[in-house]
C-alpha cells in the first residue's frame, strides 16, 4: 500500500515540475532557444508554444451536412378523416360518491 502512495506521489511531483518548467520556458525565449535550437521557427511547435500562445490548434471543423430532403412515400396526398372518440370518464359517474354535504 506504501509503495502504491509513494509511486503516486512521485508521479504527481514529476507532473507538477514538468508543468513548472515548461511555464518558466514560456516566459523565457532565449531560455526556450536554448532547449531548442528552432525555437523561432514558423513551424516549432512544442508544449512550450502551445502555453505561451494561450490556446492549441484543433483540427478544423467538417462542413454542416443539411438535413436529407424528405422523400414523400405517396404519389398522391392522402386524405385522412377525423372520427369523434367519447372519453372513458364522462360515463364513469366519478362524484356519484361523494360525501354527503353538512347542512
Amino acid at each position: 500500500m506504501r509503495n502504491s502512495t509513494s509511486a503516486r506521489a512521485f508521479v504527481a511531483v514529476l507532473a507538477c515540475a514538468a508543468f513548472v518548467w515548461t511555464l518558466v520556458l514560456s516566459v523565457s525565449p532565449q531560455l526556450h532557444e536554448r532547449i531548442h535550437h528552432d525555437a523561432n521557427a514558423v513551424n516549432h511547435s512544442c508544449a512550450v508554444t502551445i502555453i505561451a500562445s494561450g490556446n492549441c490548434d484543433h483540427s478544423p471543423v467538417g462542413p454542416l451536412l443539411g438535413a436529407p430532403a424528405a422523400i414523400a412515400p405517396f404519389s398522391e396526398p392522402v386524405d385522412l378523416k377525423s372520427v369523434w372518440v367519447q372519453p372513458l370518464c364522462l360515463g364513469a359517474h366519478i362524484f356519484a360518491h361523494a360525501p354527503p354535504v353538512v347542512a
